[in-house]
């Protein structure tokens, strides 16, 4: 049986039009956007605006570039080797390549909470305050106030504040997600990424995590990679449907999902292919 991608050939252009959120300010640029590894190119010509403190969605076939364009936005990509860019990423006007930024400090100013859940082998107290520790930070009543306010935000603290000292491993699947998504938080980003945080969980931690993203986007710009078509729609305020290293569309959730621009993106989020 033929490959059902294989009628959808990509847009002949090599750079896509600047996709803007309207009326919302934006949080992060990208300009003429090209990565690749080695010479394998992952993303063509991408320009894409990001609003602040709105959810947007990054969708889209296994291997489209869609997490390989959220890890450029804290430079993740970086820990690979051989891999290369042109164009241009900005996060409130400064480039994320600029020579005076460094790579920590960006990884404070922007989150991450990854597909598989990831606690350390500590207790559900220094899993959240680690970040604030390698800093140097010592004083208790800041490392109180930050575990707190943290494990508050990630809609956990009733269910763990007797515990705080044990092991975060003893946590549910859905726990440990939350307990992450403290972690990330703890520094006050100003952005946070999450990279399909839903696919280990079941339908109930699911909800709760999503849920809880639509809190969290009160005080953070946040950007998810899904597979799933209907947590696009619940969760996301804007959504981009990339397609072979191609930024196909980008609008608000609502016009991709009833009215897209695009065959290409009608044919993904009614199953026709992906």
């Amino acid at each position: 049986m033929p490959d059902a991608t294989a009628t959808c050939a990509p847009p002949a252009a090599a750079s896509s039009p600047v996709a803007e959120a309207p009326a919302r300010r934006t949080i992060i640029s990208v300009r003429d956007f090209n990565f690749f590894y080695g010479k394998k190119q992952a993303l063509k010509g991408i320009n894409l605006d990001i609003p602040e403190r709105q959810v947007t969605a990054f969708i889209g076939p296994s291997g489209c570039g869609k997490t390989t364009l959220l890890r450029n936005f804290n430079r993740m990509n970086e820990l690979i080797d051989g891999v290369s860019h042109t164009g241009d990423i900005t996060m409130a006007g400064r480039s994320l390549w600029d020579p005076s930024l460094e790579v920590i400090a960006l990884r404070r100013l922007v989150g991450m909470v990854f597909q598989k859940s990831n606690p350390f082998a500590k207790s559900i107290y220094e899993n959240v305050v680690y970040s604030l520790r390698i800093s140097g930070v010592r004083d208790r009543a800041t490392l109180d106030e930050t575990a707190e306010r943290s494990l508050r935000g990630a809609a956990l603290w009733d269910e763990v504040k007797d515990r705080l000292h044990e092991s975060a491993l003893g946590l549910s699947g859905g726990q440990m997600q939350r307990l992450c998504i403290a972690r990330a938080i703890a520094n006050r980003p100003k952005v946070l990424l999450m990279d399909e945080p839903c696919s280990a969980l079941d339908p109930i931690a699911t909800a709760r995590v999503e849920q809880l993203i639509s809190e969290l986007k009160k005080e953070y710009t946040i950007v998810i990679v899904t597979h799933n078509m209907q947590q696009a729609t619940r969760c996301s305020d804007y959504c981009g449907f990339f397609y072979l290293g191609l930024l196909v569309e980008f609008d608000s959730t609502q016009q991709i999902f009833t009215k897209p621009l695009s065959k290409r993106t009608e044919d993904y989020i009614t199953g026709r292919f992906g």
